[in-house]
């Protein structure tokens, strides 16, 4: 239970991660702030600030997030008549703006703020403390800070430095380097078992193992035997092969193999085992595997892997659309439960998951769904097209939307997974 329990939260942990450092970096090179990037959410373990960007480590380890200047979950605090400390410089200009009762500023100016512009102008005025007889304006820092209510003290966010300030090419870039990342990590990470298991574990198109008391041990299938035909249908790969015998349960079928260079015919009838997808037949063969031990096969393993998973995810999306189901779908539950059982088998299957959930991340976030990635790079091409951006409260309403049929839909899916998996 508790290896189950520390191997999710590193796997989910590395993966979120990941895809938020891919969105930090490469907007602070494309003249992005970022206010904060956060490992984890809720109240905050560990703050430290640098070039700009306040980092945080939370006490709940599902998430982060990456805070940009000027997007719609980024306003600063301020309000008229809210009661603020400033500390200023030896011109008098605003360095600190401390909004936070639970954070106490030795030497600050005691403010009732009247009016404020961070953006533009960079000024604030107010009543020196709160006498309404002493109306000050103050200039503020480009770069000052300002602790909010929680505590979190974050630089201010001028227009110049705020997302929409960007081009549109580096603000596309900046929404695509989060999948780009977990694909990228995916890459390293089939790389890692690649090197762990000693090289690069391909499919034979031959039987690697014939199960005990199977349907193929009692026609008389052996170890090395190559199926090149199923019912007359060619099986160049063993996914033909797999594909042909699932789709003939109960069916009596002919197969073409070849056995020590020689051809011979033999008939079976696959047996019919349940499946999502319905019935499907099974013949209880394993495929052969060879191993290349070479240093181009390893890193070569980690990109065709990829490759391969995300084929099969993308897959696995465009069948959702013949038939949708929630049992398609899996949230921390499910993922939770897929931990479990790769824990069972070691390390490389829990580094194999942690691959795997990483493709289906950053494919998922590529959805145009507002909220996602996706949707943030549908909205930049509709800008392309349009040579102009839509309205800011339209925008905001679109990604609200969003927001909230992911809501509803991971609510869904996390009240059916816990209904798959406990009861």
């Amino acid at each position: 239970m508790l290896i189950t329990i520390v191997a999710f939260i590193i796997v989910f942990g590395i993966i979120v991660t990941s895809h938020e450092f891919g969105h930090f970096i490469v907007a602070k090179k494309s003249g992005i702030l970022v206010r904060e990037f956060s490992i984890g959410m809720g109240p905050k373990l560990f703050v430290t600030h640098k070039n700009g960007t306040t980092y945080t480590i939370r006490i709940l380890p599902l998430g982060g997030y990456v805070r940009m200047a000027g997007l719609e979950d980024d306003e600063d605090s301020l309000q008229k008549g809210m009661p603020v400390n400033l500390i200023l410089d030896e011109d008098q200009v605003v360095t600190k703006i401390n909004t936070s009762h639970k954070v106490s500023l030795l030497n600050g100016l005691p403010v009732e703020v009247t009016d404020w512009d961070l953006i533009d102008d960079l000024t604030l005025s107010g009543y020196e403390n709160g006498d309404e007889d002493q109306l000050r304006h103050f200039k503020v820092k480009p770069d000052a800070m300002i602790i909010e209510a929680d505590g979190t003290e974050v630089q201010i966010a001028p227009r110049k430095v705020q997302y929409q300030s960007a081009t549109l090419l580096r603000r596309i870039l900046t929404n695509l380097a989060g999948p780009i990342n977990n694909f990228l990590l995916a890459i390293v990470a089939f790389m890692l078992i690649a090197f762990l298991q000693g090289g690069s574990v391909t499919t034979v198109n031959s039987v690697g193992a014939v199960q005990k008391d199977s349907v193929a041990q009692q026609a008389g299938l052996h170890k090395g035997d190559q199926i090149v035909a199923v019912a007359g249908q060619k099986t160049p790969s063993w996914d033909e092969l797999s594909q042909a015998i699932s789709q003939r349960p109960g069916r009596k079928t002919e197969l073409t193999i070849k056995r020590n260079g020689q051809v011979k015919k033999m008939r079976l009838t696959p047996k019919v085992q349940k499946a999502k997808q319905g019935q499907v037949g099974v013949i209880g063969i394993q495929a052969a595997q060879k191993v290349d031990h070479s240093l181009k096969a390893k890193i070569s393993y980690g990109f065709t892997q990829t490759w391969t998973v995300m084929a099969a995810v993308w897959g696995a999306l465009v069948n959702m659309f013949h038939g949708f189901s929630l049992n398609d779908l899996g949230g921390p539950v499910a993922m939770y439960s897929f931990t479990q059982q790769a824990t069972q088998y070691g390390v490389i299957s829990v580094i194999n998951l942690l691959a795997f959930l990483s493709i289906n991340l950053g494919i998922v976030n590529l959805i145009p769904i507002p909220a996602l990635d996706g949707g943030k790079l549908l909205l930049n091409l509709i800008e392309a097209v349009r040579g102009k951006p839509l309205d800011p409260n339209k925008e905001t309403l679109i990604t609200l939307i969003g927001f909230g049929f992911m809501m509803l839909l991971m609510i869904l899916v996390t009240w059916n997974d816990i209904q798959r998996y406990f009861f």
